[in-house]
């Protein structure tokens, strides 16, 4: 098995003919080939999981006011630049 498929998992799908008929036009119009399907699903899954992840989260906060939740944010972004230039400065050295 090639490196690039080692961590793929292979799904089979149904979807209605319209649909398939309207993704594989879109593709062709921007150039894709057949083969940047999976790449174009992978990325829109990704992409809907983050959303209904932000949706469920902004309905869990929704009684917050907005500048404690503001700072909640801020403290967590902090917290993470923080962790992730550990690890980077210490891989370096």
């Amino acid at each position: 098995m090639p490196a690039a498929n080692l961590n793929q998992t292979r799904w089979t799908v149904s979807v209605s003919k319209d649909t398939d008929t309207a993704l594989r036009v879109f593709l062709a119009q921007r150039g894709m080939k057949k083969g940047d399907m999976s790449k174009f699903i992978e990325e829109s899954v990704r992409w809907r999981v983050f959303d209904q992840s932000i949706t469920e989260v902004q309905s869990k906060f929704s009684d917050m006011p907005s500048e404690d939740l503001q700072a909640l944010i801020d403290e967590a972004s902090l917290s993470a630049k923080n962790e992730i230039r550990k690890e980077f400065t210490g891989n370096i050295g």
